[in-house]
């Protein structure tokens, strides 16, 4: 199993398109902190110049723990997209270019192997996580400096420098959980489908059909804190005034639940089926 999972890091790496869509991923981080660089300040101080009047907030309302902020929200819908393109590739180019049956020739247990790209999809996403979130706090900080974090989710919420920043750092945490939830259903997507356009298709319809539920109310406790779509915004509730742990506990093991769901299933149907 080791051997597997070191060869599967070293099939990943050696992919170009691993580092193009990393290359990808930092380019939007830069966009942002561009962007915001050269018109964020004006940007600012037109939507909340009456508020500075009324509150007082320290440092600049522009400062790092906004614009990681932001990146966070830029993000989750960018990073899981490219992070599932990566993925089912680890898969689907085996299948494209007939490896698959070579390896499957050798003494290697069907599921083994693909456990294996399972392990080594969960790990290469909390790594991709990781950098994002300490480039994003490194440069944002570097460029912009600390201060006050206001939000707004249903009305304005503001918290102190130190606050922001363990905030963030948690928002980071929870997230990860949807980003490796969503990397294990591209690679599930990718033992039914094996090649390659197919697997982008319903990989990015199935993330877009997620994002969608996530925004409807179904007015049923069952569909609304239980389905799966529900729960990619936990990291939003570390951004409200009062934290809801419990919420945020509950989301979190049921997505992990889901992800081992998905799991269990791709490796159920892989083992099962014939490699043709």
């Amino acid at each position: 199993m080791k051997s597997l999972i070191i060869a599967e890091i070293s099939k990943l790496f050696k992919q170009s398109k691993t580092y193009y869509a990393l290359g990808c991923l930092f380019l939007i981080e830069a966009i942002v902190l561009f962007s915001a660089y050269y018109q964020g300040s004006s940007i600012i101080d037109i939507l909340l110049d009456n508020l500075k009047k009324t509150f007082y907030l320290k440092g600049n309302l522009l400062n790092g723990n906004l614009l990681v902020y932001l990146i966070l929200n830029m993000l989750w819908f960018h990073l899981p997209l490219i992070l599932m393109i990566i993925i089912s590739g680890s898969l689907t180019s085996e299948y494209r270019d007939r490896t698959i049956q070579t390896i499957m020739l050798q003494p290697v247990s069907k599921w083994k192997f693909i456990l294996s790209k399972y392990i080594v999809a969960v790990g290469f996403t909390i790594m991709v996580v990781l950098l994002m979130a300490i480039t994003a706090f490194v440069l944002s900080y570097g460029i912009f400096g600390k201060g006050d974090l206001v939000v707004y989710l249903n009305t304005l919420n503001f918290f102190e420098s130190n606050d922001a920043f363990h905030r963030l750092q948690l928002a980071f945490v929870s997230g990860t959980l949807s980003m490796v939830f969503f990397s294990v259903v591209s690679l599930t997507i990718a033992v039914i489908f094996k090649e390659a356009t197919k697997t982008w298709i319903i990989a990015a319809f199935f993330l877009i059909f997620s994002n969608v539920l996530l925004k409807v109310e179904f007015d049923n406790y069952l569909l609304d804190r239980l389905f799966f779509a529900k729960l990619n915004d936990t990291w939003q509730y570390f951004f409200y005034s009062r934290i809801e742990w419990q919420i945020i506990y509950q989301n979190s093991v049921l997505l992990i639940l889901y992800t081992l769901l998905f799991m269990g299933t791709g490796v159920y149907l892989f083992h099962k089926k014939d490699i043709g």
